[in-house]
């Protein structure tokens, strides 16, 4: 096999405008020059890839399926120099992503769409868990990077960096007593069951005495739809369309709820990569578009 790249790619340019001279114009050669390297090319093959008798440069049949074979094998070329261009401009071959499972859909779902674009040769793992999960995904070298919300704080082998908010609220089952009353105070939620995340070494603010617990919101967002208590939920959680017609949102001015803290995790001493570093800044600016 003594044929180069050089040569099928003249041979498919002058298949496809139809003429040697048309394809030497377009490839800034001599036509004497396209139409020896196609013989070459035909000689190596052991076939004919156009019949010379007409005007036009027509492929024969053998020309037709070997035009195929010929255009993938430039289209991979052009793949492999198009990665290692961007690998050695610093971008990665892999990335592996740990995400919350509660973070807002919209938002990681547009941002995934934008990676395989930004990125086409990108290979992309994505792992999903509760925010403790994703952070121990960092801590075993599962993922590089991960997207959680802010439960308190993380082991001193992480490096942090909070990318955003989402709104949260206080929410009820549809036909809880607390829905005949708005707005409601902190002695109205007192008189019934809180539902509360659990984190370890966190301390939840605790505004009843009755309390469960959880490591996932979604769980709790279950509970509170089959009327087991009150919880402080992210918006975009509440909405989701499994629990949007059996959870309330109580207005309580009292707790003045702030914007719950969405951070990034990466292993200490570990350098962010231009890709990761492209991830963060684009997920900050689709949570600020967020609904939720």
């Amino acid at each position: 096999m003594r044929w180069t790249l050089d040569q099928l790619q003249q041979f498919a340019m002058t298949a496809e405008l139809g003429s040697f001279s048309a394809a030497a114009r377009h490839l800034g050669k001599a036509q004497s020059a396209v139409s020896t390297a196609i013989g070459l090319l035909e000689a190596d093959l052991g076939v004919e890839l156009f019949d010379r008798s007409r005007r036009q440069a027509q492929l024969t049949d053998a020309g037709q399926l070997l035009l195929m074979e010929a255009q993938e094998l430039l289209r991979q070329a052009r793949a492999l120099d198009l990665r290692a261009r961007s690998l050695s401009e610093g971008g990665d071959a892999r990335l592996s992503l740990a995400l919350d499972e509660a973070l807002p859909y919209t938002a990681v779902s547009t941002l995934i769409r934008e990676i395989a674009k930004t990125f086409p040769d990108l290979e992309l793992t994505l792992l999903n868990g509760t925010a403790a999960e994703v952070a121990d995904y960092v801590a075993l070298q599962r993922a590089q990077v991960a997207f959680h919300f802010d439960r308190g704080p993380v082991d001193a082998g992480f490096e942090q960096r909070c990318v955003g908010g989402v709104e949260q609220g206080v929410f009820v089952a549809s036909g809880h007593p607390l829905t005949a009353k708005q707005p409601v105070s902190r002695k109205d939620l007192l008189r019934h069951r809180q539902l509360l995340m659990h984190a370890d070494d966190v301390d939840e603010t605790a505004y009843s005495p009755k309390v469960w617990r959880s490591d996932s919101f979604y769980s709790i967002a279950e509970l509170v739809a089959h009327d087991l208590g009150w919880a402080i939920l992210p918006i975009n959680v509440a909405n989701d369309e499994s629990y949007r017609q059996q959870l309330h949102q109580l207005s309580c001015p009292a707790l003045a709820l702030p914007r719950l803290s969405v951070r990034m995790l990466w292993l200490q001493g570990m350098s962010l990569s231009k890709t990761a570093q492209w991830v963060e800044t684009r997920f900050g600016q689709l949570l600020l578009q967020s609904p939720g």
